[in-house]
This record gives C-alpha cells, sequence and structure tokens, in this order.
C-alpha cells in the first residue's frame, strides 16, 4: 500500500489499519529526516498549506507548521481572533475566502464537532483535523500510538489506560479507535461523573480506581481536566480530584512492573500528574512532542498525494 485510502483525515474512525501502518512508515523515514543536520525535504515545495484554528492552541499548531515547514510547504496562518469571523462571517466564507488565494490543504481546529467533516463535503482542498470540539484529535492519537510502538516495539497486545476526563477528550475517543484498530486493549479511568454512559459500547473496560488501573495497563495516558468544556460541576474541587485520581511517584513504586507515562499536554501539575511521574524514567511526554512532527509530516505528505 503506498498511498491512504482517504483524502481528508477527519478522524481515526475513517481511516484502516493499514493507513495507520502506512503513516507510521513514513514517518519513521521523516524522523530519521529530523535526526540530520539539515532538517527539511523538498517533498511540499509547490504545495500550499493554511492552518485555521478557531480554538487555542499550543503544541499542534506549531507541531503542524513545522512539520510544514519541514516539507518546504507554503504555510498560511489564520487565526478567528484576528479575523472576519469576529464580525459576523461564517464558517464556509472564511475558508472559502482562503481557499480562492490557492490553497491546496487546510489544517483546522474547530471547537464544533463534525466542523471539518461540514468542510470536506463543501470544498475541494485536503482537510486535516486538528480537533474538533470533544469529538476527535486524529494526529495526537496517531503519535501517541507511534509513541508505544517506539517505546515498546509493538502495539498489539498492549493494555492501554486512558485516565482523567474522558467525558470532555477528543484525544480519548480518537485513542480508543485508533489503538483499538492496531490490536490493543483498552481502559478508561475516572470519576463515574466524567466518564460517558455507554463507553463500554466501544469494547473498553471501565475503572473508578487508579491504582488498580496502574496495576493493569503497560501504559498509563493520562488527560487533563478540561475546565474550559465544563458548564457544571463535574467533582467538588481541584484538590480532591489530585487525591483521589492524582498520579504520584509513591503509586509507581508500589508496581511490581515498569510502566510508561504519557500525557497529550499540556500538563495542570500537582493535579492528575505530580512533577516526580511526569519527569520521571517512566514518562514518554517529550517524545510524544518529538514524534508528532514526524507524524504530521507523514500525515501531510501523504494526503499531498491523495486527489
Amino acid at each position: 500500500m503506498s498511498q491512504l485510502s482517504t483524502r481528508h483525515l477527519l478522524g481515526i474512525k475513517d481511516i484502516t489499519a493499514e493507513d495507520i501502518q502506512l503513516i507510521f512508515e513514513t514517518a519513521d523515514n521523516f524522523k530519521e529526516v529530523l535526526n540530520r543536520p539539515i532538517k527539511k525535504v523538498p517533498s511540499l515545495r509547490d504545495i500550499t498549506i493554511a492552518n485555521i484554528f478557531f480554538e487555542n492552541s499550543t503544541r499542534t499548531r506549531l507541531s503542524f507548521e513545522l512539520a510544514e515547514k519541514r516539507l518546504s510547504a507554503d504555510v498560511v496562518n489564520f487565526s478567528s481572533s484576528t479575523s472576519s469571523v469576529k464580525k459576523g462571517e461564517t464558517l464556509i466564507d472564511t475558508v472559502n475566502n482562503i481557499l480562492s488565494m490557492k490553497v491546496d490543504m487546510v489544517v483546522m481546529r474547530h471547537s464544533s464537532p463534525g466542523a471539518p467533516h461540514f468542510l470536506a463535503k463543501n470544498i475541494s482542498a485536503n482537510i486535516v483535523n486538528a480537533g474538533d470540539g470533544t469529538h476527535e484529535h486524529p494526529t495526537q492519537a496517531l503519535l501517541d500510538a507511534f509513541s508505544i510502538r517506539e517505546k515498546l516495539g509493538d502495539v498489539a497486545g498492549k493494555k492501554v489506560a486512558i485516565i482523567g476526563d474522558i467525558l470532555h477528550s477528543r484525544v480519548a475517543l480518537s485513542n480508543i479507535f485508533c489503538l483499538q484498530k492496531l490490536g490493543a486493549e483498552i481502559m478508561v479511568c475516572g470519576p463515574t461523573t466524567l466518564i460517558p454512559k455507554h463507553i463500554q459500547s466501544l469494547g473498553v473496560k471501565v475503572e473508578h480506581d487508579v491504582e488498580k488501573a496502574l496495576k493493569w495497563c503497560d501504559v498509563a495516558n493520562v488527560l487533563r481536566i478540561q475546565l474550559e468544556r465544563q458548564q457544571i460541576k463535574y467533582f467538588p474541587s481541584l484538590r480532591e480530584y489530585s487525591l483521589y485520581f492524582g498520579i504520584n511517584k509513591k503509586m509507581l513504586d508500589r508496581l511490581d512492573k515498569e510502566i510508561v507515562i504519557m500525557h497529550p499536554g499540556p500538563i495542570n501539575r500537582g493535579v492528575e500528574l505530580n512533577s516526580d511521574v511526569a519527569d520521571s524514567e517512566h514518562s514518554i511526554i517529550l517524545q510524544q512532542v518529538e514524534n508528532g512532527v514526524a507524524v504530521r509530516m507523514a500525515v501531510l505528505y501523504l494526503l499531498a498525494g491523495v486527489k
């Protein structure tokens, strides 16, 4: 298989296990490029990519922009806070105006679930979903799975616990789809109020005791509390959440095995993870950030070849 089965990356649900393996193999090559003294290749020299972000972002936006520049693409950055969206312009008008300037690909983050799917039906450019509300964040799931593969050799057969605010997390859903397609077992863990109803129907285990989840898993992917998406209180206080669901070094020392700690960022230190865990030898958090550039380079490169 030499090209993706789809011309957009809207969600992990829409791609195959073969697509994921192709992205990983391509990312392996790009990671080798990133470790050279000259970190640039001319693969997308004639391609123009627009980064359209309707929500705040640090890692994802920087990672995409760096990936695009490493591939020699021309990059246009758009921020809704300084745009005509503030004057009442619609999403489709905003994007069509950008596309009329001959843009080939759009990387978009939006607060509304399904916004990239809506765009894909209405415009001709390739679309990459950089996060749509609480729905999906496909490139984060790909880089997480790629990091597990790099650390443990393979994803198949591994036990992965996703711990934290599952209800409001787009990372959780994409990770579940991605890891299951690669043959991993998944458990979600958090307060009852932050676990979606009927999530077992996705084929995942549910646990409300963090220590039991850590004993079960090979990899713990820890998520932050998404306070900006919460309209009501789901637990009494951050202090109480940290007491019952925060992970510290003593908990890891009590385990009879070594486990891998992951976090998509940003970390709320002292809430979901203590610094002695985030900065420990168990953690591959910075490797995730590094791998994010290679994985996004692979996604952009492969999508540019699908018309």
